[in-house]
C-alpha cells in the first residue's frame, strides 16, 4: 500500500478537481508497476496558518506542501541505489504539474514499512507480482486466497 498524506495550507488544493487530479496521477504511478489501484490511498490534510511552522516560525507567503509517503506493498532493497533514484524521479514527475509548476515550496519523504505488518480486510496481501496480486489488480478489490 502506498499511503500519501498531503499536508497543505489554505489556498492550495482548495477545489476537488485539483485533489482528484493529483490522486489519479499518484494512482497511475503505482498501477504502472502492477499494483492494484485500491492499494493507493491519498489523504489531503488542510493546515490553517497557525498550524504550520517552518524553522520555528509560522509559515506565510508561498504555499508550503509537505508530503509523507509510506510504501508497504513493495520495499526497495537497500543496495539498489538505481531503484531509489528511479522512484524519486517518478515521484517528482507526478508532482511537477501539481506542485512544482505552481511555484509551491515543498518537502517529500518516503518511508518503507515491512509488508508483514500490513493487512487488508484482515488478509495478508499477496506477494508482489504474484498471480494473486494480478487477480487483485484486475478485480480492483481484495479477494480471499490460500495463505491470506
Amino acid at each position: 500500500m502506498p499511503l500519501w498524506q498531503v499536508y497543505y495550507p489554505v489556498g492550495a488544493f482548495e477545489d476537488a478537481a485539483s485533489k482528484k487530479a493529483l490522486a489519479e496521477d499518484i494512482t497511475e504511478l503505482y498501477k504502472a508497476v502492477g499494483l492494484p489501484a485500491f492499494y493507493v490511498v491519498v489523504q489531503f490534510i488542510k493546515l490553517s496558518p497557525e498550524d504550520l511552522y517552518v524553522g520555528g516560525k509560522q509559515h506565510s507567503g508561498t504555499p508550503f506542501i509537505r508530503i509523507v509517503v509510506n510504501h508497504v506493498a513493495y520495499v526497495i532493497p537497500k543496495q539498489e541505489d538505481a531503484m531509489f533514484a528511479s522512484t524519486v524521479k517518478r515521484i517528482n514527475a507526478v508532482l511537477k504539474p501539481h506542485i512544482y509548476d505552481r511555484g509551491y515550496d515543498s518537502e517529500v519523504h518516503v518511508g518503507e514499512t515491512d509488508r508483514r505488518l500490513w493487512q487488508i480486510n484482515g488478509m495478508n496481501p499477496p506477494k508482489f507480482d504474484s498471480e494473486e496480486q494480478k487477480l487483485w489488480a484486475e478485480a480492483n478489490y481484495p479477494i480471499w486466497y490460500d495463505g491470506a
